[in-house]
């Protein structure tokens, strides 16, 4: 069995927020919570993928705080998903890959969702790196520098 490389120790952040996400199932599964998912059978059905797969999605999702389980809205015995503080932090990143994914995986005029503002119904700008003082920033412009914490 191969097992699997954790990074939560890394100081590199990306590599901690890998780490705590995990896969693809996990980023859809916040996706669809998002878009007003909660019951593990309407993440099932959304999703498509097998039920074990989803329960340990799910489990790791609660255990690293991203999403709640909490007793149904309706007052059965079911269990909801809910994003948590953490969760919703991720919309950025939700927006982010949607944006770079229609930008880069559609050909023109075919056809796929598309993330609006449900006020004016209108499409989002797009998402810009900015730096302190509002200047757009570019990959050259930006350097990693380590922190240390006392």
């Amino acid at each position: 069995m191969v097992t699997r490389t954790r990074f939560d120790d890394s100081d590199c952040p990306v590599a901690r927020s890998v780490d705590a996400i995990g896969d693809w199932w996990s980023l859809l599964i916040v996706r669809d919570a998002f878009d007003g998912s909660r019951r593990f059978g309407e993440f099932q059905r959304g999703l498509g993928v097998a039920k074990n797969i989803l329960t340990a999605r799910l489990r790791a999702l609660v255990a690293g705080g991203v999403l709640a389980s909490v007793p149904a809205s309706d007052g059965s015995a079911y269990r909801e998903y809910v994003l948590t503080p953490k969760g919703e932090a991720l919309f950025p990143v939700i927006v982010a890959l949607r944006q770079w994914g229609e930008a880069h995986f559609f050909a023109p005029g075919e056809e796929h969702s598309q993330l609006v503002d449900r006020r004016d119904g209108h499409r989002l700008r797009a998402l810009e790196v900015q730096s302190a003082d509002g200047r757009p920033l570019r990959p050259d412009d930006t350097t990693v520098h380590k922190v240390t914490t006392r």
